[in-house]
């Protein structure tokens, strides 16, 4: 479990002064960075059955056969094993690889339901949960971190299956960090899943991110299936436009009406961002009901629109709404942010944090 300020302890009552995520520093034991590693709460229920296909686009249906066979395909237990390591979970011999494919990559846009399909495939993976794993890019790139590189090859060696929501390919350090941990993963016989954001603004098959993933990968590349998946953002599939901001006012009585709510300055939020490490972003959000901020700005530097871009991810896992006063949340980001290398980051911050505005909107009294 994480720790907090005093002051900072979730549980106020309605009418009571909110919580504050300024107020907050959390502390994180590395034994949750593991534990953690399962689909977010958005998506404990998806399955399969529950993704519905869009007729006009037939590679969403073929997604999922392909899954579903290779989640049956690893009903088969791998042979070799040996003894438990750290924290239960790992073995201190690597197992023999079975032969074919050990890994699929799902390729696609924005909201096409990717992470929807990859949760669906760690459910449906015949293995007990603490033999599978799912996380992002990031988070996985935090565990490293917090482990060390061998501490986390043995902690995942005993799984099963990894998966490896929004594959970062614009950071090359990292990028290698986890081909080579994914190569020793794979020795070890475990199965791998991925999936990773087109970068927006490309046309044709330059829209798809296949051939970057493959390339980085290198070595493993023989080992992935790829799926492409095409389709518009279901987030914005006969919805309405994002509500306009509220004002300073509405947010801040929304925030004293509502239990277990935060109430924050943007600016001042994003300056505590920098001394909380990203990794206990998703700490910082334990027991929030909403998120309440005034005064929300453009995002000064590209250092700091990185950090809200994980805080948003958090969110978005967690169903927290967002209520805020100040600019749209689609005026964060300046054009040069928009157009460089981070925008897949970017479009997705702003399409998530917009469907938490929408889920926000009726908390502000009529």
């Amino acid at each position: 479990m994480s720790s907090f300020t005093a002051a900072s302890r979730p549980g106020s009552a309605a009418g009571a002064t909110p919580l504050s995520l300024c107020a907050r520093e959390p502390r994180v034991p590395a034994d949750r960075l593991v534990a953690e590693m399962v689909p977010p709460p958005r998506f404990d229920s998806v399955r399969f059955a529950t993704y519905l296909p869009d007729p006009n686009q037939p590679g969403q249906a073929e997604a999922v056969r392909v899954l579903e066979g290779f989640a049956a395909g690893l009903g088969r237990a791998p042979s070799g094993g040996g003894r438990r390591g750290f924290l239960g979970f790992g073995r201190s011999r690597a197992a023999k690889v079975p032969a074919g494919p050990r890994g699929v990559y799902l390729d696609g846009g924005y909201g096409v339901g990717k992470t929807h399909l990859l949760a669906s495939l760690w459910h449906a993976a015949p293995a007990e949960p603490a033999l599978k794993a799912f996380g992002t890019f990031v988070e996985l790139t935090n565990l490293v971190g917090a482990l060390g590189f061998q501490e986390t090859v043995r902690t995942l060696s005993g799984h099963r299956l990894l998966c490896i929501d929004e594959f970062e390919l614009d950071d090359p350090g990292d990028t290698v960090l986890v081909s080579t941990l994914l190569g020793r993963l794979v020795d070890a016989g475990v199965a791998l899943a991925a999936t990773s954001n087109t970068l927006p603004g490309k046309l044709g098959e330059g829209r798809f991110a296949a051939a970057d993933f493959l390339r980085e990968i290198q070595g493993l590349s023989a080992r992935f299936r790829t799926q492409r998946i095409d389709g518009e953002d279901y987030r914005h599939r006969g919805l309405p436009e994002a509500p306009a901001p509220f004002t300073d006012e509405q947010v801040t009585q929304t925030a004293y009406a509502t239990e277990g709510a935060s109430l924050d300055d943007f600016p001042r939020l994003l300056d505590h961002l920098a001394k909380v490490h990203p990794s206990r972003y998703g700490a910082l959000t334990d027991g929030l009901r909403a998120v309440c901020l005034t005064g929300v700005r453009a995002v000064p530097d590209q250092a700091t629109a990185l950090r809200l871009v994980v805080l948003a991810d958090r969110l978005y896992d967690r169903e927290v709404p967002v209520l805020a006063s100040g600019l749209p949340f689609d005026a964060l980001f300046s054009d040069e942010m928009l157009n460089g290398g981070y925008r897949k980051k970017y479009f997705r911050a702003i399409s998530r944090l917009t469907a938490l505005t929408r889920d926000a909107k009726p908390l502000v009294a009529a």
